[in-house]
């Protein structure tokens, strides 16, 4: 039986989300999982994370792939470190550093400073990042010497916070002391932030409001909207797929990425109906439990049929499952 569904990966430092997407291959045609032709299973990933960022990189395999647009407009999680003081031209440590300070803010001062960045915001995007400008990355804009202007863009900030425990400033006794009155050379976040959020211009522009420039010098996603680090698997947990360890014991199923809405079982008739296409007449589903919106149709108590619709007092199919 093919395999459909998640691999969360926790990605390591260095390896690129594409490369993890190959990974994921890699083992799949060990295991003798992938196929050939118009069998091959297709592979995705659910949201890019950065070469010099870890954690939680949800990787579709088969029909799951059909979510991945779902997963980009997800909310996410990151832990991330501003190290104060100097900003590079990439936001981060790979960059040469374009400006410094010798100001270093207190923790009274972070944390006062973090309610102007939470909730509906405008930041400018990195000039280091994979916007398109005029059908060309930006990053390949900027590695070219070639001036763009980015262009403010709206995001939210839902939750932002101090994680006093990964602060490095942090002592044994007398924290809450010492960090109210030394300056920091560094300081931990936790955000909650919508899609096309950028955390490394909101550590520039924390830094900025704080006196002093800053970049990001840890970034870590703990949560990519249902998935977290608690399922997350390592590389080497991974490549045990293609040694001939049971994928079953790694892979979450294809609905685990719609537990933000309801489900509803349809009888054999209406499943038929979906698949071919058609649509269904919401007086016609039995139990129907109020539905109105997204929902996903299965069928067999639990099996998908697909992302449906309920508009008007009809089902529609926004995106068929082939299991």
């Amino acid at each position: 039986m093919k395999p459909h569904g998640w691999i969360i990966l926790d990605k390591p430092l260095e390896l690129g989300s594409t490369q993890a997407v190959g990974a994921v291959k890699r083992n799949l045609r060990e295991a003798g999982l992938l196929g050939k032709g118009k069998d091959k299973l297709k592979v995705g990933h659910g949201g890019t994370l950065d070469p010099l960022a870890t954690g939680v990189l949800p990787i579709a395999i088969g029909e799951a792939t059909k979510l991945c647009g779902r997963m980009l407009d997800a909310t996410k999680i990151y832990e991330f470190t501003i190290g104060f003081g100097t900003e590079t031209e990439t936001l981060d440590v790979e960059g040469a550093v374009t400006e410094t300070s010798d100001h270093r803010p207190t923790l009274a001062e972070v944390e006062a400073v973090l309610p102007q960045f939470t909730g509906p915001i405008e930041q400018i995007p990195p000039k280091y990042s994979a916007l398109k400008i005029d059908g060309k990355r930006a990053y390949d804009l900027a590695r070219a010497g070639v001036e763009v202007e980015m262009k403010l863009r709206a995001v939210t900030i839902y939750g932002l916070s101090v994680l006093l425990e990964r602060s490095r400033e942090t002592l044994s006794q007398g924290v809450s002391t010492a960090l109210e009155t030394n300056g920091l050379s560094e300081i931990t976040l936790t955000a909650t932030v919508s899609k096309g959020t950028y955390i490394r211009s909101l550590a520039r522009d924390i830094a900025r409001a704080l006196n002093t420039v800053g970049h990001v010098t840890m970034l870590r996603r703990t949560k990519a909207g249902p998935f977290s680090l608690k399922r997350a698997i390592s590389l080497d947990k991974l490549n045990e797929i293609g040694k001939g360890a049971d994928i079953t014991d790694y892979l979450l199923p294809l609905e685990a990425g719609l537990d933000d809405i309801p489900a509803f079982d349809l009888t054999p008739d209406q499943a038929k109906l979906l698949r071919q296409g058609m649509t269904l007449d919401e007086r016609e589903m039995i139990g129907n439990p109020a539905l109105n919106g997204l929902f996903l149709a299965t069928e067999n108590q639990g099996s998908p049929v697909a992302l449906a619709e309920l508009v008007d007092g009809t089902v529609k199919v926004v995106r068929g499952f082939n299991m």
